[in-house]
């Protein structure tokens, strides 16, 4: 690990000037659970580490009539146990507590987990090439072990699939952060967070280097709203996605679906809004048959590579079974 020089700010303002005057190079520092895995592995390698993990105008969390509101820098595990989170927005409470080990999510926060960097083996191992890592040195998981990589918002250029749980879910429910750089604050929708890697898979969402995520916004839930958070994994705890789906749904009279949201992960580039499978249950009851041509058009499109096909039909049958869960609890 290369030397690097530290700071921990007092305010949220002190944060942002303290990074921008250490210029290129530092990094916000919040858990940690990421960043600092990556740099015992030379994969990030920081000039300035800006601790804003003690900053507690980050960490709170509020439920409006009109919104619910998470500090950027609220634990995983808070918020994942937080009552009104576990009433009114299920698919959040379960996209959390079904990530990681309750140790990691005891440190890591909801911020950080946006900006969580990808599983890729070829990404962490730095003896192979990676465009995500080394612009231009090429794709190992191109023609190499490729299970657990993506099979949507691929390119030439990079496979590899989004990790994170969370953002799955706050992009089914229309979510946005703010953020705070030098130059003021902004707001920014989760659907144009994150990015798909095309030619320059090094850049991975749209905020600017030297932007701190102050809060995120979830619009509250519709009456009579069911959602849920499925994640079909190799092992039960502390393994990423092979495919998830966050679904949340109205149910009308006549059980016919009124307003519905689904977003994928584990299967692609980046959280995945599936917009064609939530038009394909507009209108209609939640039928085996309704929930399975759900499945099949939100994987529409997909490009598998030599190890990773199984997934189209898992994450099929993992959309359609979120629905069905969402339905029942929509419909009590």
């Amino acid at each position: 690990m290369r030397t690097f020089t530290y700071s921990a700010p007092a305010t949220v303002d002190d944060a942002v000037a303290a990074l921008s005057a250490a210029g290129p190079g530092a990094k916000f520092l919040a858990g940690g659970t990421t960043l600092y895995d990556l740099m015992k592995l030379g994969v990030e390698q920081p000039s300035t580490l800006v601790d804003v993990s003690r900053l507690a105008e980050l960490a709170t969390i509020a439920a409006g009539d009109d919104e619910l509101v998470i500090g950027a820098g609220a634990r995983m595990a808070d918020v994942a146990a937080d009552a009104v989170l576990r009433r009114d927005y299920p698919v959040l409470a379960e996209s959390l507590w079904r990530a990681a080990s309750q140790q990691l999510r005891n440190m890591a926060t909801v911020a950080g987990n946006l900006l969580q960097r990808t599983r890729c083996p070829y990404f962490r191992e730095t003896m192979f090439p990676c465009n995500k890592r080394d612009p231009g040195s090429g794709c190992a998981a191109r023609g190499g072990v490729d299970r657990g990589q993506a099979v949507l918002g691929t390119s030439d250029a990079c496979v590899a699939t989004f990790p994170g749980d969370f953002p799955v879910a706050l992009l089914a429910l229309d979510a946005v952060v703010d953020v705070l750089s030098p130059r003021g604050e902004r707001t920014v929708p989760i659907a144009g967070l994150h990015v798909e890697p095309g030619d320059t898979p090094q850049r991975e969402h749209t905020l600017a280097p030297d932007e701190l995520i102050l809060r995120i916004r979830v619009p509250a839930p519709p009456a009579g709203r069911g959602s849920t958070y499925l994640k079909v994994r190799d092992r039960e705890s502390y393994a990423f996605a092979l495919a998830a789906a966050a679904v949340a749904v109205t149910i009308g009279p006549g059980g016919v679906v009124g307003e519905c949201r689904i977003a994928l992960g584990g299967v692609a580039t980046r959280p995945w809004r599936a917009a064609e499978a939530e038009r394909v249950v507009a209108g209609r009851r939640l039928t085996a048959e309704t929930t399975r041509e759900a499945g099949e058009a939100a994987l529409a499109g997909a490009r598998p590579g030599n190890d990773n096909g199984f997934k189209i039909e898992l994450a099929r049958r993992t959309v359609a079974e979120a629905l069905r869960v969402a339905g029942e609890r929509a419909a009590r």
